[in-house]
Parts: C-alpha cells; structure tokens; sequence
C-alpha cells in the first residue's frame, strides 16, 4: 500500500510543462482556434505528461485553463487516479464530486458518457458560467461520420470521433435546445483534440 501512495505521489509532482508560461499560451491558442472552428483536430506539443489515465491532450488543457478558481469534476478512474493530487500541485484546482459545480470536467475512455443535463449549463445571464467537458476518446478518426454546422464552420465540416456511445446525437440535441445555455466539448485522444462549441449543430452522414 505505501508503494502505491508514493507512486502517486510521484505522478502528482511530476509531469507539469517544462516552461509554463510559454506551454500555456500555446495551447491556449490551438484551444481559441479549435473553438473558433468546430471540428478541427489540433496537436498539442507541449511535453506535459499527466498521470495515466489522463490523455496528454486532456492534461495539457487542464494545465493551461484550471486553477484554483476551477472546479473539477473528475469520472470514477481519475478521480482513483493521481489526477487530483496531478491537477492539485500544477493548477491548484480543487476537485468536486458534485457535477453541476464543475467549471470543467474530464472524462476518461472507459468511463460511460450519461446526459450532460447535471453539468452547469450557466444561466441566460451568464451562459459562460457552464462546464466545460473533455472527454477522451480512443481515436478522433476511424468512427461514425458526423456533419457539423453552425459559427466558425463555412458549409459543413465533417467528423468521425472513434468511442462515442449511440445516444450521444441525443444528449447533443438535448444541449443545443438550451442555448445560449448549455455545455462545450473538447474531444481528446492522446495528443490531439477538437472543440464542439454548443453553438454546433451535429448530425449524422450516411457512410
């Protein structure tokens, strides 16, 4: 048991970005293009390594966007993960077990994706005070083709996340019925990742 405790320990205290500031502001600019233009896969190059089973997309966001401001709302394998302590030394974000407090919330591959309904999805008001999900897939290639319209996308760009579960057209459909309200998705797998602001309209291509 102690092994396991400093194992942890070690995770949480290592892997951060080698240059902070410098990491932070580039990812930060493939995050405001990705959401400027829904469905564009960005790579992240930053060398930051999160604790398994946090991807290296999904750490790197969190290391740019959380701090001790943020609420995290971590699924069932990271919150058993070193994640909280990872995310607690190099953001000073506090984790929450209650989703609707979460700022952000990341989810991991095995985790079951239900509705995004107990998230905040902000208030007319303030709509941007609403979580903001990443939730890694095993590929953002090699899935089912979606068609996606709406800001930031010319005609249509199309998709094909591997590892979404059937119901997600559902609870995207749901989500967009509150707009200005609702959730963001970053979808991430390994390095790579891409935005789908609420403000997307996603629909299924026959193949």
């Amino acid at each position: 048991m102690p092994l396991k405790t400093e194992t942890h320990n070690a995770d949480a205290l290592s892997g951060g970005f080698a240059e902070p500031v410098f990491h932070a502001q580039s990812v930060f600019k493939l995050m405001m293009d990705a959401m400027a233009r829904p469905g564009t896969i960005q790579t992240v190059s930053p060398d930051a390594e999160p604790p398994a089973p946090l991807g290296i997309a999904a750490g790197a966001i969190a290391l740019t966007l959380c701090d001790h401001d943020t609420p995290v709302w971590l699924s069932p394998a990271l919150a058993k993960s070193a994640t909280p302590q990872w995310l607690g030394f190099h953001t000073g974000a506090s984790v929450t077990p209650e989703k609707a407090e979460a700022r952000f919330a990341f989810v991991d591959e095995s985790a079951t994706l239900s509705s995004f309904g107990l998230f905040a999805s902000g208030t007319q008001e303030y709509p941007d005070r609403s979580t903001t999900l990443v939730i890694e897939l095993p590929d953002l290639e090699g899935g089912r083709r979606l068609a996606l319209m709406g800001p930031g996308i010319k005609t249509v760009t199309d998709v094909a996340p591997l590892g979404l579960p059937e119901r997600f057209l559902h609870l995207w459909t749901e989500n967009r019925a509150l707009f200005p309200r609702g959730v963001d998705i970053v979808l991430t797998s390994g390095s790579r990742f891409l935005c789908l602001p609420r403000t997307t309209k996603i629909t299924a291509t026959e193949m």
